[in-house]
């Protein structure tokens, strides 16, 4: 499959198929994934790279609300078709469909907006978080287990990642709350396009955003029987910051009911500086309690 950041850059490389209905048209292929299904957080950065397509450069996204309809298969590429629904003196929307096989499998609505001033605060990142280079890196939490998703998530994944207090992949260690931060970065350097950034943002912002969840149950994601799946997803991009620096991903849950569990997520630039807003809702099945 050769390097991770490589294959992640080549899955954000819409091809503009040059075909025109009412809407734009781009195709992009799907990762390889153990399980066979697409990663969502694949799906959400390609909608939006296919959505910055059709927009003026001087306009940045700033949020995006997306469902998840079907599982993507891996070995089928995507097709993109984009509205563009609105363009206004300082705002423009656009929705993007994701297909396979002549259906949707995702849908979403993003709006984008020029530099302008207004009211500024933010929230404070968390004080007393380890420093990611003091935490193991997954490959060190996952070194010698011989298993497909562990391979994957060892060292076939394009970002770095280093959870606070530790991950929930085998066992949840410590006491079962709610909440959990995770450190996060390219494996290699980014080129300098700052939409390119914007777009990896989502997807990173898909890794591990309903784990408070499974945390708050004491619920790894090695527990027999046990099936997760994003419902939908959105996100607000506040501030910029490059994808291939140590991000803070602050995650808490705050409720979880038939079959669904709700996440919110701020990620934070190393400085503290608060560069997006995540909230997701997914379901969770655990065999016994259905």
């Amino acid at each position: 499959m050769g390097d991770p950041l490589t294959g992640l850059l080549a899955a954000l490389d819409l091809t503009d198929t040059g075909a025109r209905t009412s809407e734009d048209i781009f195709t992009g292929p799907s990762q390889w994934m153990p399980h066979g299904r697409v990663f969502g957080g694949q799906v959400l950065a390609q909608s939006l790279v296919a959505a910055q397509r059709t927009v003026a450069v001087d306009r940045v996204v700033h949020s995006m609300h997306a469902y998840f309809l079907r599982p993507g298969k891996v070995d089928l590429p995507i097709t993109f078709s984009v509205d563009r629904i609105h363009d206004g003196r300082s705002f423009t929307t656009r929705r993007t469909q994701a297909y396979q096989d002549g259906l949707p499998i995702l849908s979403m609505i993003a709006s984008f907006q020029d530099d302008d001033g207004g009211l500024d605060h933010q929230a404070l990142m968390p004080e007393g978080v380890p420093d990611p280079e003091t935490l193991p890196s997954v490959a060190e939490h996952l070194s010698g287990i011989e298993n497909p998703v562990a391979k994957y998530w060892s060292s076939e994944r394009p970002f770095d990642m280093r959870h606070v207090p530790s991950p929930v992949f085998l066992s949840v260690e410590g006491d079962h709350v709610a909440h959990q931060a995770v450190w996060f970065k390219t494996i290699g350097p980014m080129p300098d396009d700052p939409n390119l950034h914007r777009a990896a943002l989502a997807y990173a912002s898909d890794y591990s955003i309903l784990e408070p969840i499974m945390r708050r149950h004491g619920l790894p994601w090695a527990t027999p029987g046990f099936k997760a799946a994003s419902l939908d997803h959105a996100m607000w991009w506040h501030r910029f910051g490059r994808v291939d620096e140590w991000m803070l991903y602050v995650q808490e849950s705050p409720n979880a009911i038939g079959g669904r569990g709700l996440s919110l997520g701020r990620i934070f630039r190393r400085d503290g500086t608060l560069l997006a807003s995540v909230a997701q809702e997914g379901m969770l099945r655990v065999p016994g309690t259905q």
